[in-house]
């Protein structure tokens, strides 16, 4: 298993230029951030390529990582969610069913990856279940469905500014409960 000091210097070693940090960052942690990309795209093709875009993205942009005592992936999740998200909100129709694609062979998630996936989701599952139900929904809204903060002010019928401060403190109690 990659500790996260591994990401980090994999990370800090592809800002340089380390084609082959470069592919054993691809290899840690390439099914994680391809299962962000399904779930807000929830289509394999797109997030096939998104995942690629993402990959570019962290190549370009490795140089500017900071290590920060957080943990590297919220960094590549944080990239690769921002990217999903701009090609959510940039489709435009003409979307095909997943069911109607001819089946690709996948090499998926290792058992193993799939376990510590499992027991990351109950525990942030856990966490947002201390939070009141609909500052939950919210960000679950923002951070997983890609609802802009004005999509869900409306949705909740509260002020911009009011969403705003709902999903910065449940982010913050959701980080006290994680950590």
């Amino acid at each position: 298993m990659t500790t996260r000091e591994d990401v980090e210097n994999m990370i800090l070693r592809v800002g340089l230029g380390d084609r082959a940090a470069f592919s054993a960052l691809y290899d840690a942690t390439s099914a994680k951030l391809f299962g962000v990309c399904l779930r807000i795209l929830n289509d394999r093709a797109e997030a096939e390529d998104a995942l690629q875009d993402a990959f570019v993205r962290i190549w370009q942009k490795a140089g500017n990582y900071a290590v920060n005592g957080y943990s590297p992936m919220t960094w590549l999740i944080t990239l690769t969610r921002n990217l999903a998200i701009d090609r959510l909100r940039a489709r435009k129709g003409g979307n095909v069913d997943i069911d109607e694609v001819h089946d690709l062979k996948d090499p998926g998630p290792t058992p193993e990856a799939a376990a510590v996936a499992a027991s990351e989701r109950s525990r942030l599952d856990g966490c947002l279940g201390e939070l009141p139900a609909d500052r939950a929904d919210a960000v679950r809204g923002a951070y997983l469905d890609g609802y802009s903060y004005d999509e869900l002010a409306t949705r909740f019928e509260v002020p911009l500014n009011t969403m705003r401060t709902w999903l910065r403190r449940s982010l913050i109690k959701l980080k006290d409960c994680l950590s």
